[in-house]
């Protein structure tokens, strides 16, 4: 029997959903960890990964989730005052105030959080780090880097669907400090513990935000239950 995936309620709000986000889960075990608990999110990462989700429904998700996500990862930007004239009036209302946020795709697989999260905050730059797994060693290789030159005076997001065993995100955050980076928050959709306490151990000043903390790795070093390979799922490689 055909599996229907045309119509999995993408779009859709709840009777009495507020516009603000409940607070995030938080552990002592992980205490740079943010978990994003919200219905929607957690409604379309079921939906992610679902091995039977087809590759244009994965990409819409990735994107959606993200933009979900960097509404709860912003609520503590900096704001400054700022004139405007209404139709009526002059009044002063804010913005966020310093360099544009900088988002920080991990290649290939953070490029599908970028658009989601680039519509929130449309001013945002864009920056790339290319970093792969040996699937050996399990341990990154990277081949790409390249920010905006005033990366001390911005907030970078940093984007990687998967947080598995921490080794990439530790590389990337890394290379982001040594080219002056020093506001740095870590994105992904689906993490594991040990990536967690990977990333923790080494940049204890990075906060991760996620939709799901997941059971462990196995031996491959994938995510369980998780979502599968993320980049291959994307664009249709797997």
């Amino acid at each position: 029997m055909a599996r229907e995936a045309k119509d999995h309620g993408l779009v859709f709000f709840h009777s009495r959903e507020i516009s603000s986000f409940p607070a995030m889960d938080t552990t002592p075990a992980y205490p740079t960890l943010r978990i994003v608990s919200h219905p929607l999110i957690q409604h379309k990462l079921t939906i992610l990964r679902d091995r039977g989700t087809p590759t244009k429904i994965f990409k819409e998700l990735v994107d959606e989730i993200a933009m979900l996500m960097a509404y709860e990862a912003t609520n503590d930007l900096a704001l400054e005052a700022a004139p405007v004239d209404t139709p009526l009036e002059t009044t002063v209302g804010q913005r966020v105030s310093g360099k544009k946020l900088t988002l920080v795709p991990i290649l290939r697989a953070g490029l599908g959080m970028v658009e989601g999260i680039y519509r929130l905050v449309p001013g945002a730059r864009v920056g790339h780090i290319g970093l792969y797994r040996n699937h050996d060693t399990l341990e990154p290789v990277d081949y790409y880097f390249k920010v905006p030159g005033d990366a001390a005076e911005r907030d970078f997001f940093l984007l990687d669907p998967m947080l598995a065993t921490g080794g990439s995100a530790v590389a990337a955050v890394s290379s982001l400090k040594r080219a002056g980076a020093t506001r740095i928050r870590f994105l992904c959709l689906v993490a594991a513990p040990e990536g967690v306490r990977r990333l923790a151990t080494s940049h204890p000043d990075v906060m991760v935000y996620c939709a799901a903390l997941d059971r462990a790795l196995n031996d491959q070093g994938y995510i369980m239950p998780g979502l599968g390979d993320a980049g291959d799922r994307l664009f249709g490689t797997r």
